[in-house]
Order: C-alpha cells, then structure tokens, then sequence
C-alpha cells in the first residue's frame, strides 16, 4: 500500500492543499516532488467526493459554515480542513476521521493505540514531525505507520528506510491527527527532546556554547593578566593604580563614545527601506506563508488568559498560524490555566521536559523541533504586538534577499507612565530600538537581539544549532551568532508593547541576567579572537567588544570612577596630588561627558515615540545608571557561582490594563520609518 510523506525540511507546506476531488486538506503542496508513473493523488485513492461536501454529508458542518470557510479559503488561497479546524466549526479529530474514509485508511488514536518504544527508540523526534508519519509496531513483517498527510507513491520505500527494514516487509497505513502526532513525538522521545534541546549546539558546535563558562586558555589569559596586575602593584604601587584607573577611564570612554557614534547613526536611518501601511495593505493572504509563533511561559498563569486575547488580535489568517505555548512540566498552574483558557486549534500545548538548566532558550528549543511553519516568531506571555507585525516581517523577508536570518520588532512599554522605574525603562528601550539597534544597521555591526519579537526564518534557525540554553542572554547571543556566519540581522518598524517592571527588587533580577548573559556572550565569541575577525571584520569585532563585552564593563567600572572623581574633587585619597593633569582631566572628561551624553540620548529617546513628557525624567538617568551598577555585580556574583541560573521575572504586576496594541501604537508611533538590513 502507498504511503504519505511530508516534504521534508523548514518551510514545507504542512497545511495541506485546496478542497478538491484530487487533494486531502492537510496534504503536500499541490505538485508533490514525487510522481510514480506520471500519477497523482487521484490515481492512488481514486475518486472522492470534495472534503466540504462529506463533512456535510456526516452532520459535522453546516452547508452555511462550509460556504464561509469557502469564501474564506478564496481571499486567503488557504486549506479548507486547516480553515474549518482554526475557526473552531470542526473538531480536529472529526476531520481526519473523515479524511481516513477518503483516504481508505484506519484511523489511529494514537494516544491510545500500541507503539513499539523499541521500534523507534532511535528515531529522530524532529524528524518524524517534518515528515508527518510515526511508525507504530512491526508484527509478523507488517509495519504499521501512521501517517498526517494523504498517501503517495513511493513511501512506503521511506518508510521502510526510517526503521531500517528489508524491501519484502509489507507497509500497512492508518491515519492520525498532527495533534495526535505531537503528542505522541512528546511522550515517546521526552528524555531525547531534552536532551537535543540541551545539548544539541554544544555537541554540534561546541565553541559556540556557554556550557564551558571559561575555557582552559581563557583562564591561562585571566590568570596571567592579573598576576601581572599583582606583580605589578607589589613592586610599583603607585603606578600601578595609574595605570589601572587609567586603563577603566579609556575603556569607559571608548564605550560611552561608540554608543554615541551608533546612536547618531541611527538617527540618519530614517533613510533605509520604509515598511509603509501601503505595503501591508498590498500584500493579499493568499501569497502570506504558513507562520509560527513560540511563546514560552513559566509561572505566569496569571497572565495566559490575556495572552490568549493579544494574539488573536493579530491581522493574520489563522488558518496559516501555528501557536506554540511552551509550558515547563513542573508548572501545573500555568498548564491549568492555559486548560482552562480553552484556545483555539490554532493553539498546541507543548510541556517541556524537566530537567536543568530550566531556561527559556532550552524551551524554545523544544519548540523548535515541532515547528512548521516558514518564518517563526517568539512572543513573552505579557506581549501585545502590533496587529500587523507579521506581515510586515514577511516583506522584510521577502526584501532583504536569503541571507536575512532574522527581524527584530521594537519594544516598548504599556505602563510607561507607573513609576519611576517604568519611566526610565521606556526611555531606554525607546533609545535601544529606536536609535541604538537602527545604528547597529546603518553601520553593519553584529546586533544582539531583544528577547522577544525576533522573527526568523525558520530553515536558518534550524542551521544555526537554534539557541544556546547555556546563555541566559540567548537572544543576544544567537544575534551575534548569525552575524559571524555571515547572515544579516534587520529591524522593522512594528513594536511590541511589553509590561515595564514596577519593583526594584524584580528589576534588578532581571537586569542582573541580561546583563550575566551579556558577559557569557562576550566569553563564548572572544575564545577565538582571530576567528571572529575573520569572520565579522576588525569593524564588527571592535563593535562587538565595545557593545557585548562594553556594556557590563561600564556599569561595574562606573562606581570606580565615582570614587575615584569623588577623591579627586575632596583630596580624600592617598596620593590625589600625584595624578597627573591629562589623568585627572580625562577622569573629569568621564565623569562630564559620560553623564551628559547619557542624559542626552535618553531625551533623544522621547522624539520618535512622541513621549516628551517623559524628557525631564532623562535627567535621572545618572540615578538609573546606580541599578544597573547594582545588577551588574550581582551579575558578575553569579557568572562564577550560578552561571546557568535563570532569574525568574515576574510579570502581572502592574495595576494599568492592558489596551488594544494598535491603540497605543497610533499614540506612540514612531515618525520615522524603520529598517531593515
């Protein structure tokens, strides 16, 4: 008997094909790859009545639904089963037990039907997913496999191939759900996914990993420069300490001024490709790809129902979204409320398997190997994206030629106006995105991406090992990754309203990670200082240390050059009087300079968001810059002793609600358009 497959690989068609006597609605693309004979579909399970009219013929869709969903399936050029099950007026199940009729096949429960573990014990889970079939059970030279998509000729070979099977063995098929797949790829291969998820990037690409925090020679170099540093301030004390503060003066002035370079580079950005509301309004859904969007979650079951309600809001058919909520195994209460939100089909659960590090990269990963769909995209639980993001980043894609990996969606804040700390958040994320990052373009230096709103192609994520769930930065990490694989990394002009922190304690754990996943970044891409300028330019490396390696360095540098300032100006220290003038006028340069160009970029932050209320607040930067100083050596505190720990965010601690995403983006647009490299 023939079987199905599945075209392989990122970006296959895993919807199926148009409602038709000649294709199954959740088939291959409409001219599949392989054709026994000059045959199609038709050949292998002759006629058949159209998918709406045998629903209707079983009561289980109304002549009314089924003329809706037609003329839905007409604007978006989208599957009939796939439409019917994402707008709810179909049970999946239903459908493919229909399906099965039409394909003359059994249906198979699988989360009740027998499955030899041992069978497929050494298959990838990955894989079976891509291709769409499970095999079941080998008796008495039978193997039963079950199947997701319409059979064809020539699997039967395939599927003889996946269990290492002779030619004589007969092929028997059944037909299952792609839901009924997952789940059963989750329960057979738990321990296999966490451990590909974990381990895959170190056992592929091992230098690219921060599961070593500090490498044999890196230690040797940190070694060897401070028992110079202690050498040195036995035998010549005084200068010594010149040489050190003179050295934190120049690194801290080197940072403060290629921020400034970027951030004016990105004011002139303005000049790049513009995604405008016409292009969005030109692009139809029927030539939109099938899209994927990651949301891990861990103890947020406060906040699921909202999440529910922001991605339905997003100007995509739902027949082309696949909706991953990733959810760790041990977090019943969020699982429960995701239950309890009953989503739409569009919507799959997906539970981690437990196990250390418990890190979001690691979850995403796990999502990664149930992915379908071309581009994919990760939302935090408490997102509200711009209704028409994904479109836009479809156009970026389809501008910005192959080698564009990935776009970043600006964030921004819905409390903006809190508390102080929501204050000063606003005002930095609308410099970083706004300024900052649209520079980093401008300039074609490595971008280290946000956490959220990062939309990929998903073949490229696939290539590039996915994320590093050692790095607790995992976004940046992968952003400087793509950059020296040669991929190019782009910013549209979409945001992404997020829920600024409300407390300090809350805030300085998560500063503290991002800032420790900063310094895991720049330790895992200096291990081979010549292989980065090889592969990014001294341009890219240079930007790469003042930025990655940069910013922690100033924010545990500056209460070192606070003191040293506050010496300088009282004579409180033991030899001030030997400073020479070009130290002291450099320290005095700093301490002037640094704090006026950080108070000036965050009013510079206002211009674009149409946030001028917000420009005297810029003066308190200096105030904020204490926090980061703060979480900065907590940061380093936990480098050494908990470098994998994940500081758990908090979110749901706000007491604004939440309004439509679109509403706030017409206050809050920025006047210039955004890019994409």
């Amino acid at each position: 008997m023939p079987a199905a497959l599945k075209t392989a690989g990122p970006g296959a068609d895993s919807f199926g094909v148009r409602d038709s006597p000649n294709h199954a609605p959740f088939g291959p693309s409409p001219t599949p790859p392989e054709r026994a004979n000059g045959l199609g579909d038709a050949a292998i399970l002759g006629a058949r009545p159209p998918l709406g009219e045998a629903l209707v013929a079983r009561g289980l869709l109304t002549r009314n639904d089924l003329a809706r969903a037609l003329e839905h399936q007409s604007r978006t050029g989208g599957r009939l089963g796939q439409i019917l099950v994402a707008t709810g007026v179909v049970r999946r199940q239903d459908l493919y037990r229909v399906l099965s009729e039409q394909w003359n096949l059994p249906f198979a429960d699988l989360t009740t039907a027998p499955v030899d573990r041992e069978l497929i014990r050494h298959l990838e889970p990955a894989r079976l997913v891509a291709l769409g079939m499970l095999p079941m059970t080998m008796v008495e030279g039978t193997l039963t496999v079950a199947i997701v998509d319409p059979p064809r000729f020539a699997t039967d070979d395939e599927a003889r191939d996946m269990v290492g099977a002779s030619g004589d063995v007969e092929v028997r098929l059944v037909a299952t759900t792609e839901w009924d797949l997952d789940w059963a790829v989750r329960e057979y291969f738990a321990e296999r996914l966490e451990s590909d998820a974990k381990w895959h990037l170190a056992r592929t690409n091992a230098g690219a990993s921060a599961h070593v925090v500090v490498t044999r020679g890196q230690k040797i170099a940190l070694a060897t420069t401070a028992s110079a540093v202690v050498a040195a301030a036995l035998l010549v004390p005084d200068w010594t300490v010149l040489a050190v503060i003179l050295a934190i003066n120049l690194l801290f002035t080197a940072g403060i001024l290629f921020k400034f370079a970027a951030s004016l580079a990105g004011v002139r950005s303005s000049l790049e490709l513009e995604i405008s509301d016409e292009d969005v309004a030109a692009l139809t859904d029927a030539e939109l790809p099938a899209y994927t969007i990651l949301v891990p979650v861990y103890k947020e079951a406060n906040i699921v129902g909202l999440l529910m309600d922001n991605l339905a809001d997003l100007d995509y058919p739902a027949d082309k979204l696949e909706i991953l909520l990733l959810m760790e195994d041990d977090d019943r209460e969020t699982i429960a409320a995701a239950r309890a939100a009953r989503p739409p089909e569009t919507v799959h659960f997906i539970v981690i398997p437990d196990g250390q590090p418990k890190t979001k990269p690691k979850a995403c990963n796990v999502g990664l190997a149930f992915a379908r769909g071309e581009f994919l995209v990760i939302y935090d639980a408490e997102d509200r994206p711009e209704s028409d993001q994904l479109k836009k980043a479809v156009i970026a894609f389809r501008r910005g030629g192959s080698r564009l990996a990935c776009v970043q969606g600006a964030l921004n804040y819905f409390n903006a106006d809190e508390n102080f700390l929501t204050r000063m958040f606003t005002l930095e994320y609308s410099f970083w995105f706004d300024y900052m990052l649209r520079g980093l373009v401008t300039l074609r230096l490595p971008i280290p991406l946000g956490g959220t709103s990062n939309h990929f192609r998903t073949s490229v994520l696939r290539d590039l090992g996915g994320w590093d769930p050692f790095n607790v930065t995992e976004d940046a990490d992968l952003g400087i990754r793509a950059s020296a694989l040669g991929y190019t990394v782009g910013v549209i002009n979409s945001t992404t309203f997020e829920e600024a922190n409300t407390a300090t304690g809350n805030w300085i754990r998560q500063r503290s990670r991002w800032i420790k996943g900063y310094m895991q970044t720049a330790l895992v891409h200096s291990r081979n200082p010549a292989h980065l300028v090889r592969v990014t330019g001294w341009r890219g490396a240079a930007g790469f240390g003042l930025l990655i390696a940069g910013t922690p360095l100033t924010f545990l540098m500056a209460p070192v050059l606070w003191l040293v300032a506050i010496a300088m100006l009282f004579g409180v220290a033991t030899g001030v009087a030997a400073f020479p003038p070009a130290l002291l006028a450099l320290g005095l340069f700093n301490l002037i300079f640094g704090n006026t160009v950080a108070v000036y970029l965050s009013m510079l932050a206002v211009y674009r968001r149409n946030r001028f209320d917000l420009i005297w607040w810029a003066m308190l930067t200096p105030v904020y810059w204490v926090l980061h100083s703060i979480a900065a050596y907590k940061a380093l505190w936990q480098l050494i002793f908990k470098p994998f720990y994940w500081e758990k965010t908090v979110h749901g601690l706000t007491h604004v609600p939440a309004g439509p995403a679109d509403a706030e983006a017409r206050v809050r647009a920025p006047v210039v358009p955004g890019v994409v490299q």
